[in-house]
């Protein structure tokens, strides 16, 4: 999480809070489109453009946060936030998805360990689907989780993504 909030923090020197005007959706897509691209690194074994599999899941790590800031405080239509408080509402929502995680890993006993990378990516993406689909129903689900929820758990599994490319198996 250091090394995400790092990249975070010098992407908020370089380009300000210019995420907080993205909806929801738009950082849904962002997600997607990181998830994806790591699909497809898993699949093909190369990449044209240099960059691998890691710095996709640390951008989703970081848009997760950027969708729960953006789903606290709703979108706004400029860049409406400092640094600080970009990285304090940062911190706020890494540590309310590290106690899920926590909690989680207590009743799962944490079966993430015993986990392939690819199986993340699959389970990202099906969570993409599903806010996908919790969006189009503008929330009004019958019985699932919000996607607070659904973004808490995607950054947690990109998290043990990172966990295992640093450290392996």
């Amino acid at each position: 999480m250091a090394e995400c909030r790092e990249l975070f923090s010098k992407k908020l020197h370089d380009y300000g809070a210019a995420w907080r005007i993205m909806r929801p959706s738009s950082v849904t897509d962002q997600i997607f489109i990181k998830a994806n691209r790591i699909r497809n690194l898993e699949i093909k074994g190369e990449s044209w453009v240099g960059e691998g599999i890691r710095p996709e899941f640390v951008g989703i790590v970081n848009y997760a946060i950027v969708g729960l800031i953006q789903l606290e405080l709703g979108y706004a239509d400029t860049e409406d936030m400092t640094a600080e408080q970009a990285l304090e509402y940062y911190d706020k929502h890494a540590r309310r998805s590290l106690d899920l995680m926590l909690k989680k890993n207590h009743d799962y006993d944490e079966a993430w360990r015993g986990m392939r990378i690819s199986s993340y990516t699959d389970l990202i993406l099906m969570k993409l689907y599903r806010t996908k689909q919790i969006e189009s129903l503008a929330g009004c689900t019958l019985v699932s989780e919000g996607v607070d929820a659904n973004y808490m758990d995607m950054m947690n599994y990109a998290v043990f993504g990172l966990i295992k490319l640093t450290f392996g198996e």
